[in-house]
């Protein structure tokens, strides 16, 4: 059964955020997936991962570029999964595709934006009621990750 975790994003934006989880993610041997709305987030997304640290970069690319199921990270807005992910990251309010070709489904979300807090409360109402196992997590003082619920 698929794990869904949700992070609440009140200290950290997702640009800081999304690399730190596809890189542990990496580091389990895991693929990963993010889902999110075609256009400047993605292509935002895309520019960021490459440099989004001096020392460091996450290989990865668009799910409409070639050998896309290559690469340990795919960005893309058709939740295709063509790269065989084992994690779905959600950055976006937007249908999420069938999360059983997953072993866990990261629903980030920010806490200024309305409509996707508004989105993530929804998405927590119908996959508790499929009796999906779910996680909520959210920053503590230090910047830590703390399972709340």
């Amino acid at each position: 059964m698929t794990q869904v975790w949700f992070y609440h994003l009140e200290r950290t934006p997702l640009r800081a955020a999304l690399p730190d989880l596809l890189e542990k993610t990496l580091q389990k041997g895991w693929k990963a997936y993010v889902l999110g709305e075609a256009g400047d987030m993605l292509v935002g997304l895309d520019q960021h991962l490459w440099a989004y640290r001096d020392e460091a970069f996450l290989p990865h690319g668009l799910e409409s570029e070639p050998e896309a199921a290559r690469q340990p990270v795919l960005l893309g807005d058709s939740g295709g999964n063509a790269n065989a992910a084992d994690v779905l990251f959600s950055v976006s309010a937007m249908n999420l595709p069938e999360l059983s070709p997953y072993q866990r489904c990261l629903i980030l979300f920010e806490g200024q934006d309305e409509t996707h807090l508004n989105w993530a409360r929804a998405q927590w109402k119908a996959l508790k009621a499929r009796n999906l196992d779910l996680a909520y997590w959210k920053q503590n003082d230090a910047g830590r990750w703390e399972k709340v619920q």
